[in-house]
């Protein structure tokens, strides 16, 4: 099962997805390597090849499912060893069967678990002997690595599914000398179709506390200069450079922007420079040329926190232009800090973050959800 486990290759400007797993190579000595698998059915076991020749390197010992007591062995040059009296589960045929599962779930396809489940459904609507003999190929056809994983459910692993494929009278793997009774059997029966029930209701539920991802599509905050008040600016309103007068400890600052390079420095003559700046890029120049306050990188995004609690409390309808968001993962432009800006995916996104923070405020406020105050 491929996981998170995910990577790419680049082939013809074209990413072509693809996982890993760990195996052992045999070039003289066993090293334990890596496997990389990828959608397009190429392998890379020390280089490139198709699923054809991957089944020949298996075969003739280069992909290593055997390994012998008293071979010498080594892992990525962390260390090297000798097996005693090794014990592994694989061999070729098993280990073919799960990389040809993973190339299908790499493409989105049906793996031999899915195509199982499908001739399992098969059966439950027309309960034929054929239809049984058709299911129980497909469970065996499951890598046998694979098969307790195969309803996801990790109490009964695929006990019922055994049962059910067996059948009244027969005989399951595990027990050859306890045939199936009727009793088991209808349990089996009945554990599918209460599945099915929670299957069909699965897409409808709803976390107890909501969704975990958003519902709204995610908005981009790109940066805009100049800007100049509007009485419909937009999403331009939600940037700090916005024009939106705020009052901070009795001084009022142009933008959030002035305000926060002002509270950076507690030099009064560079504060009233920062606030008297034309421009947020002057109010950054003339801060940039004071020393920060002790303690500003642990206490910057706090004091952002207020400030942008400050804009919205102080201005509703920017307010109302930040609610109009809904949930959507706010993406923030900053050229020049990986810190507050997303930079293209390599940033920290801190403004953007918080914006969704003061946002959230801002619909409990409005659903009149009380929050709790912080401790004195």
């Amino acid at each position: 099962m491929i996981g998170n486990r995910i990577t790419y290759r680049t082939a013809d400007g074209v990413r072509v997805p693809g996982t890993w797993r760990h195996a052992f190579i045999r070039n003289g000595d066993y090293f334990l390597t890596d496997l990389f698998i990828y959608a397009d059915g190429l392998i890379d076991c020390w280089g490139l090849v198709t699923l054809e020749e991957f089944e020949e390197k298996l075969r003739c010992g280069w992909v290593a499912t055997e390994l012998p007591d008293g071979a010498r062995a080594s892992g990525h040059q962390l260390a090297s060893w000798r097996f005693g009296e090794p014990r592994t589960r694989y061999t070729p045929e098993l280990l073919l069967a799960e990389i040809r599962d993973t190339i299908d779930e790499l493409n989105g396809r049906p793996d031999s678990t899915d195509r199982c489940l499908a001739a399992v459904d098969v059966f439950l609507a027309d309960r034929t002997e054929e239809n049984r003999a058709t299911a129980r190929a497909a469970y065996h056809a499951i890598p046998e690595t694979r098969r307790l994983y195969a309803l996801g459910d990790m109490d009964r692993k695929d006990e019922p599914l055994q049962v059910l494929v067996t059948g009244p009278g027969g005989h399951l793997e595990d027990l050859p000398d306890e045939p199936v009774t009727q009793e088991e059997y209808d349990e089996a029966v009945a554990y599918f179709e209460d599945r099915a029930k929670w299957l069909a209701e699965r897409p409808a539920r709803v976390p107890a506390d909501g969704p975990a991802t958003p519902t709204a599509p995610a908005i981009h905050l790109y940066q805009s200069y100049p800007l100049r008040p509007s009485d419909d600016p937009g999403t331009k309103a939600l940037r700090n450079e916005f024009p939106a007068p705020l009052l901070v400890d009795g001084a009022t600052y142009p933008t959030v922007t002035h305000a926060y390079w002002a509270l950076s420095t507690a030099d009064p003559g560079a504060r009233t420079a920062v606030r008297e700046a034309e421009t947020t890029f002057a109010a950054r120049d003339a801060a940039a040329g004071v020393p920060r306050r002790d303690g500003w990188e642990q206490a910057r995004t706090a004091v952002m926190t207020s400030l942008l609690r400050a804009k919205y409390t102080q201005h509703p309808a920017l307010a109302r232009v930040l609610l109009d968001t809904a949930d959507a993962t706010l993406v923030y432009d900053d050229s020049d800090s990986d810190y507050w800006g997303d930079r293209g995916g390599r940033g920290r996104n801190w403004t953007g973050r918080l914006l969704e923070l003061v946002r959230s405020e801002l619909h409990a406020e409005q659903a009149g959800i009380i929050l709790p105050a912080p401790p004195a």
